[in-house]
């Protein structure tokens, strides 16, 4: 038997919020309970990039040259992992970020 770092209605929930196209920081994550072993983990600093919208990173409506978070795609992925799914395999033919959260959501939701 799995033991699992969270409660499933919790991982869920976290999943739910996930769209593949965000960064949360750390102080959003501790807020939605995400466990500081994998704030840890997943944290990164992240660099705009100023060649298409898509790889600007905006902090309230502001364009930032860096962001230090969570990129949500990856938490879906631990998340879908603590939830009991083979994310690789769930997501082999998701190229996008949010194409990636979606495969994933819908593995865990279709069980």
């Amino acid at each position: 038997m799995r033991w699992l770092t969270m409660r499933r209605d919790r991982a869920l929930a976290l999943l739910s919020e996930c769209t593949g196209d965000d960064i949360w920081s750390p102080e959003h994550c501790r807020l939605r309970r995400v466990p500081d072993d994998w704030i840890e983990e997943l944290s990164d600093a992240y660099e705009s990039g100023f060649d298409r919208d898509a790889d600007t990173i905006y902090e309230r409506n502001r364009v930032t040259n860096q962001y230090y978070g969570i990129r949500d795609v990856f938490l879906a992925k631990k998340l879908g992992a603590e939830l009991g799914i083979d994310v690789e395999r769930a997501t082999a033919f998701a190229s996008r970020p949010a194409a990636i959260v979606a495969a994933i959501k819908e593995a865990v939701f279709e069980g």
